[in-house]
């Protein structure tokens, strides 16, 4: 798959020649739910011999139009996005910087050189899709602005169980933010995933017999709620299974930061500095003070029963 990074003003050099279907999103997850929209995209391409073009932005649109907007905390970064793209069937990548030169542009200037200036000969996106103010760039206002120069695809909302709210990122977000990761993976199609580099901590694992790996991961990678959990960690290629928890370390004294510390199993290496990439499978339990060390270690063995079991 070719990634090609566009910057208001591009260059009309960096576009591919040829003619493409195009899906539009920005794909935060790349859940069921954008899948749907990715595979009809692919279809239509496949049976048009034409190459499938996706096109997302380097950071929440939103964003760019709040005065003071929060950190934001992605279902998936970039790198995560882009493989899932690539696992989905694209042949091209467009990831746009979405700065101050596209936020006052028009529907009209936007379908004009990120739709037709693509070479889209299909256009398709979310029924919920937007390209400026809702209400001017919608899906229902496209036919008028595409002026006949490309088809127009409308992916409906996937519903969850018959329910009445769609498969959606903010919908995964609750979830993943509630400690339900089981549900989350349900919609999403995949087991959630983070990465981190492992860092040193205060060691105070392997004094009590469960040495873990600390992780530090990118500040807008968004973590499950404080619990612990049944995971898969890759390093180095190879897999293995840990039960991870996220908290605070309140056994040990008040006011530490969020960590991400993960017993693996059956293992016994150096890896300081590596990238491990964490799968998070299973909701195991909250996390809990204890009142002492051997409180913590009994329920730490009850862990990794569990998480055996789990995987068993």
């Amino acid at each position: 798959m070719e990634v090609i990074k566009l910057s208001e003003p591009y260059q009309v050099s960096q576009i591919p020649q040829g003619d493409c279907v195009l899906a539009l999103g920005f794909f935060d997850g790349v859940h069921l739910g954008h899948q749907k929209v990715i595979k009809t995209a692919k279809k239509k391409a496949t049976d048009l011999g034409m190459k499938l073009a996706v096109m997302t932005f380097d950071r929440q649109p939103k964003l760019m139009y709040q005065t003071n907007p929060k950190p934001p905390r992605y279902l998936t970064l970039l790198k995560r996005k882009l493989a899932l793209f690539e696992q989905l069937g694209a042949d091209i990548a467009y990831v746009v910087t979405f700065n101050e030169a596209l936020v006052p542009m028009k529907p009209q200037e936007f379908v004009d050189k990120y739709m037709v200036g693509l070479h889209a000969k299909v256009i398709v996106a979310g029924q919920d899709y937007t390209y400026g103010k809702k209400e001017l760039a919608n899906m229902d206002t496209l036919a008028g602005y595409a002026r006949n120069r490309f088809e127009i695809i409308a992916v409906k909302h996937l519903i969850q169980n018959g329910s009445e709210y769609k498969i959606g990122s903010t919908t995964i977000r609750k979830a993943i933010d509630a400690g339900q990761i089981d549900e989350a993976n349900q919609l999403l199609g995949y087991q959630y995933q983070t990465q981190g580099v492992v860092v040193h901590g205060f060691a105070r694992g392997r004094t009590i017999g469960f040495p873990t790996i600390n992780l530090e991961g990118n500040k807008e990678q968004r973590l499950p709620a404080p619990g612990v959990y049944a995971t898969k960690v890759e390093i180095d290629d190879q897999t293995y299974l840990g039960m991870a928890s996220v908290g605070y370390n309140e056994t040990f004294g008040d006011d530490f930061d969020l960590t991400v510390e993960i017993y693996l199993l059956d293992f016994k290496q150096d890896v300081y500095g590596k990238v491990a990439t964490v799968s998070w499978y299973h909701w195991l339990r909250p996390m809990v003070k204890f009142d002492s060390v051997t409180e913590l270690v009994t329920q730490l063995k009850a862990d990794e029963q569990a998480t055996r079991e789990y995987f068993a």
